[in-house]
């Protein structure tokens, strides 16, 4: 009943052949690569270090994350280094203003050094940071919003500067900053939330000096949609960055599901959309308005929350309704190009000329089409609501990375020791960042093992990734396979487990004892080499997959260097190979299945689009596999 239920609820009733069209969120992204095609100017102004820049880069960021079409990371790095010089300086950027907006580019610029491991976006990325340390706060410790604006804490203010401060942090290793990212989030509801709607005041001021400010609370007047889902979609992205076995992780996402729970309350029954300001009912009520980017937010953080399972699954049910709503209500193809109307350009409180935070106020402020922070919003919305058809496939399922016979270590940049090679959280080439966004759209969620494999540890995990098992050039003191490993691992599988082995080529891999346990599965990996590739000449390891192949239904080239063969008994079966030789198999195990191939060539690197020519279908190719390990079924071999 619960499979059902889920499946119900992520169901969208699009058919089929929809889904071969070119999807909104890249259509709206065209409008975005149209309007902004050179560098980043609102208005028609100089190019500017704006937060509204941020907004649209990180829904590209999704988008890229979600089909690995290199063209969207592209777009993020040109955007950027208009403005990160060589030497780390950010053009415009003025630490002395201490604006919090100008902390939520950093974002890109720290996944700009992740992939490309490049000296001068780190140092971008210090830059910010430092701002942050020497930014003035309330007295309890909040950050303001502005120098300019004193005391002052805005909802706004958690987006701008709380991801990128959480990200930072588990790079760094600043464990004391999970902590102080809490907190902001913590003293923000408390100061600003409303007993009876469960809504938040779009800001505070500490000092109770600004007219707009209540005299007894501190708060503004009136609950800004859009402020609230500022604060919504920060929670969820901070959460991206936080430890799992963090003891106040659980305060977040108490926090998010207090606020969502009062938002769906708020959305209009008949276009499932939200107005600009919430639970208004007084004066001139009729101008209140469906607004754009609020509706997106609370799309986004309805459907990301559901997805990993901090929110009740049945938000999704919201989500679906918002989205239908803003197509129908914002989206219009006009001219040539897809457009988003009903975005509010700005709203603040205090400034000069003064906003006094009213109702008129919060009215009096333009409604345009394709504002960016709406667009960068839908970005986000889209790229989650576009996976839902796929969420029902394992959702809530774990998918575990091993980090045991792999193991890995070094210091980065930053001296911290970590883990490396092949790992769900690396995004330059050498991990698995990308493979794991595709188990994530089909409902799974992502683990990592660093212990040996028990019993106890596998029971949770519907699928089991084992790679390139190290030797002792790797590392001085491998955990080498061993029969009682293998034999849990074994039992695992006759249970229902799904286990993925991607070995290597024999140099850089401990073939020894870890064939102890792909032996027991029929496959017996051959310490030998194929199709290796000199000076980027991709064409020697090309292989071509058939139209019917079982496994890779859409992949037709494939882009796979210096691998092994395998030598193959009952029950294992070829699924790929040439020649006579087997370089990819499967195997049915009582309830379970194993899918083998003599190198981990779905990482990165031949996977997100950056270095691999076009020709090649190595990103179809990983989620073909993962549709496979939603519903394995073993062929018949294949010559």
């Amino acid at each position: 009943m619960k499979k059902l239920l889920i499946t119900c609820l992520f169901a969208t009733g699009v058919l089929v052949s929809a889904a071969q069209e070119k999807s909104l969120s890249a259509r709206m992204a065209e409008t975005v690569m149209t309007i902004w095609k050179d560098s980043f100017a609102l208005g028609g102004g100089p190019v500017k270090w704006s937060y509204d820049m941020g907004v649209i880069l990180k829904g590209f960021e999704n988008i890229w994350s979600h089909t690995g079409d290199v063209t969207y990371f592209n777009y993020i790095q040109k955007q950027m280094d208009v403005f990160i010089q060589n030497d780390g300086s950010i053009r415009g950027y003025k630490k002395e203003e201490y604006n919090i907006d100008h902390i939520n580019n950093g974002k890109l610029a720290l996944l700009l050094f992740r992939v490309t491991g490049k000296d001068k976006y780190l140092k971008a990325s210090q830059l910010l940071r430092s701002q942050l340390q020497s930014h003035p706060r309330t007295n309890e410790g909040g950050f303001w919003h502005k120098k300019i604006y004193p005391y002052q804490m805005w909802l706004d203010g958690l987006y701008m500067g709380a991801p990128f401060y959480a990200e930072y942090a588990m790079l760094s290793g600043e464990d004391s900053a999970y902590n102080d990212i809490v907190n902001q989030f913590v003293w923000m509801e408390q100061h600003t939330r409303d007993s009876k709607t469960g809504l938040l005041y779009h800001g505070w001021d500490e000092s109770r000096q600004m007219k707009w400010a209540n005299p007894q609370t501190g708060t503004s007047s009136f609950f800004w949609s859009r402020a609230m889902g500022w604060y919504a979609s920060a929670i969820l992205d901070v959460l991206d960055y936080f430890p799992a076995d963090h003891p106040r992780r659980g305060e977040l996402i108490a926090i998010l599901n207090r606020l969502m729970a009062a938002v769906v309350k708020q959305q209009d029954p008949a276009t499932g959309v939200w107005k600009d300001i919430l639970a208004y009912n007084g004066p001139d009520k009729e101008k209140n308005y469906f607004e754009a980017s609020a509706s997106c937010q609370f799309v986004y953080a309805l459907a990301k929350g559901a997805r990993n399972g901090y929110l009740p699954v049945t938000f999704i049910v919201q989500a679906r309704k918002g989205w239908e709503g803003i197509k129908k209500t914002f989206v219009k193809e006009e001219n040539g190009q897809t457009n988003l109307h009903g975005t509010v350009k700005v709203s603040g409180l205090g400034g000069n000329p003064y906003r006094d935070g009213s109702f008129a106020y919060y009215m009096s402020e333009p409604v345009i089409v394709n504002d960016p922070k709406g667009m960068g919003a839908f970005l986000l919305a889209a790229s989650e609501m576009e996976v839902v058809p796929t969420m029902a496939d394992a959702y809530g399922k774990q998918v575990l990375m091993d980090d045991y016979f792999n193991s890995e270590k070094k210091k980065n940049i930053f001296g911290k020791d970590v883990s490396w090679h092949y790992k769900w959280q690396e995004r330059d080439h050498g991990g698995f960042y990308m493979f794991g966004q595709i188990f994530r759209k089909h409902g799974y969620r992502l683990a990592t093992l660093s212990k040996a494999p028990t019993a106890e540890l596998l029971k949770n995990a519907s699928v089991y990734v084992m790679v390139d098992p190290d030797t002792q050039k790797e590392t001085p003191h491998p955990n080498f396979m061993d029969e009682a490993s293998a034999d849990i691992i074994y039992k695992w599988v006759s249970n229902g487990g799904k286990l993925l082995m991607m070995l290597n080529d024999s140099t850089n891999a401990d073939f020894e004892h870890f064939n102890i346990l792909s032996k027991k599965f029929g496959i017996a990996f051959n310490e030998n080499l194929r199709h290796d590739v000199f000076n980027d000449r991709f064409e020697m390891a090309e292989l071509p997959v058939e139209s019917d192949h079982p496994i890779f239904r859409t992949a037709r080239k494939l882009f796979i260097k210096q691998l092994c063969t395998q030598t193959l008994q009952s029950p294992a079966v070829s699924v790929y190979g040439e020649n006579g030789e087997v370089y990819m198999s499967v195997a049915q195990i009582g309830k379970g299945f194993v899918f083998a191939i003599g190198d981990p060539w779905l990482y990165n690197e031949y996977v997100d689009g950056r270095k691999l020519p076009a020709r090649f279908d190595n990103y179809k190719a990983a989620e073909d596999l993962v549709g496979w390990f939603v519903k394995p079924i073993i062929p018949a071999a294949i010559k």
